[in-house]
């Protein structure tokens, strides 16, 4: 891919694959090429939808394309055929791909694994400690943010 979007070449191998307009029916279509270069535009910079120049038409107009055609399949469709020709004139080596999954980190709220292991009473039930700070001791403290320092100065005068 060149700089400002798909080169002619690419756009005569994806044009096919893509869906054709089924009604005449309201507002002039915009041009699929445009709005895939839209597309690009977004995947290459990392930029919200909504930063979208306006050279590529309505942001709106851009994103629910590819909303739609992303629920229909269309890009799992594009892909599978644009692979399985690029398979057939030998331009994959399937001997590189690989994913590491060692490098791929969890999520913060992935790590639920409880601190201390549960407590069983005298019946043979466990039972959850809770750990609760004493209110001594959470007015002590320093405050976490400047929002309860203006709280506390509010309720002081």
């Amino acid at each position: 891919m060149h700089r400002e979007g798909l080169t002619d070449t690419e756009w005569q191998q994806l044009a096919p694959l893509l869906p054709q307009r089924r009604s005449r029916r309201g507002r002039p279509r915009r041009a699929d090429r445009l709005l895939i270069d839209g597309m690009l535009w977004i995947a290459r910079t990392g930029a919200p939808w909504r930063d979208l120049p306006a050279r590529f038409g309505p942001w709106q107009t851009v994103y629910h394309r590819f909303t739609t055609w992303r629920r229909a399949g269309v890009w799992e469709q594009v892909l599978q055929t644009l692979q399985g020709l690029a398979d057939q004139r030998g331009k994959l080596d399937w001997s590189i791909a690989a994913v590491d999954g060692s490098v791929v980190r969890a999520h913060v709220h992935a790590a639920g694994a409880r601190k201390q292991p549960a407590r069983v009473d005298e019946k043979g039930g466990s039972t959850i400690r809770r750990t609760r700070r004493w209110g001594a001791v959470a007015a002590a403290s320093r405050p976490n943010s400047t929002w309860c320092v203006r709280v506390r100065a509010s309720r002081s005068r």
